[in-house]
């Protein structure tokens, strides 16, 4: 068997995740990608453009993830969003608090990067609570909380909880053929509503939808397929290379924050290695800001006063807590997640969405009494 030079493979992965995040960023940064954005100009002003970029993104994902799996290059079961334990509380409660605090943030995580990149003073504020919150719900006081309470109410299923798993079990058809079948199903018909309006077929939302979506599949490639050593030459164990989880990973925007905080404090620690989250982090910051200069759009952007201070250190706050609860953000389950048809994103993206409800409501509701 040929030997695997696993520091080389280690940077090639590294590398193309930087370059892939960047797209991520520059993409979002042109078309103004906001998942907080598009339920607020739904309730706000019954605008569902940005909604069908969103839906787009995700039936992309869909169709590009169970591609792969039904030509058997990774399998939804390596990923840490297709397990047999559905935390399903967890899913849902974490949701609604992350989706409640990206409204008083102005944005999710992914979202802060991004403000990032164009200058957003406010974002950066932002994204140093998140982080340092949501690794107190990793590891800090907040998690013994989470792991006690909502983590405690699970159901143990009969297989991963991703539908062709599921139903593989329960028909005894194969999970490439189903993946294939399921993927296609749900991924085309949310190409196709996203498509059946005129502002779903707009340039720009085409290149919001295709382009986010498409570089959430390449992740899953380079990590599931790329970066998959089937036996480590020291551990003679599988492995893939540079993942928080050990398992395979595409994007997701709450823990590496706090990872990508982490690193930076304890860079001399030899311990301390890159990771494919932590260069995902600092990818979409620099793919953003490149094209903010680029497009001359990069503003300094500071906070309006100590309220408006105050709104986002809370919801960031929330965010940091509900994201690692709910196992994700809009981007970790609202399109990493969701693309392998796992019960728990679904779930999880329904928590996100009612939150983001409740949230735009509130902020109304607060407008008016001040008024």
């Amino acid at each position: 068997m040929e030997t695997v030079d696993v520091a080389s493979l280690t940077r090639h992965v590294l590398w193309a995740v930087f370059v892939l995040s960047a797209l991520f960023g520059a993409i979002a940064q042109r078309t103004h990608f906001c998942t907080m954005g598009a339920v607020t100009d739904i309730v706000n002003f019954g605008d569902w453009s940005r909604m069908r970029m969103w839906v787009l993104a995700i039936g992309t994902a869909m169709i590009g993830f169970n591609a792969m799996v039904a030509l058997g290059w990774v399998r939804a079961g390596d990923s840490v969003y297709a397990t047999e334990r559905l935390i399903w509380l967890s899913n849902l409660a974490g949701g609604v608090v992350f989706g409640f605090g990206m409204v008083l943030a102005s944005g999710c995580g992914s979202k802060s990067l991004v403000r990032v990149g164009g200058g957003s003073l406010k974002a950066l504020v932002v994204l140093l609570t998140l982080s340092v919150t949501s690794y107190m719900t990793l590891r800090g006081i907040t998690a013994v909380w989470r792991v006690d309470s909502v983590d405690r109410v699970a159901l143990t299923l009969p297989a991963g909880q991703d539908l062709p798993s599921l139903l593989a079990h329960a028909s005894g058809a194969p999970v490439p053929l189903l993946a294939g079948v399921l993927g296609l199903a749900f991924g085309g018909a949310l190409v196709a509503w996203a498509l059946a309006r005129a502002e779903g077929r707009a340039p720009e939302t085409l290149l919001g939808g295709v382009g986010i979506g498409a570089v959430i599949v390449a992740v899953w490639w380079v990590s599931g397929r790329m970066g998959f050593v089937p036996e480590h030459p020291d551990t003679l164990e599988p492995v893939y290379l540079a993942t928080n989880t050990r398992s395979m990973e595409s994007l997701t925007f709450v823990a590496p924050i706090a990872y990508a905080l982490d690193w930076l404090i304890l860079f001399s620690d030899a311990n301390k290695r890159l990771t494919l989250g932590v260069v995902s982090v600092f990818g979409v910051v620099a793919g953003s800001a490149a094209w903010a200069l680029a497009s001359r759009t990069f503003r300094w952007e500071g906070f309006g006063g100590v309220e408006d201070l105050a709104n986002h250190i809370v919801g960031a706050a929330l965010m940091g807590i509900g994201g690692v609860t709910a196992y994700g953000c809009t981007v970790g389950q609202g399109l990493t997640g969701v693309s392998t048809l796992a019960l728990g994103s679904f779930i999880a993206l329904g928590g996100i969405v009612g939150g983001a409800v409740l949230g735009v409501r509130y902020q109304a509701w607060r407008l008016e009494r001040q008024a």
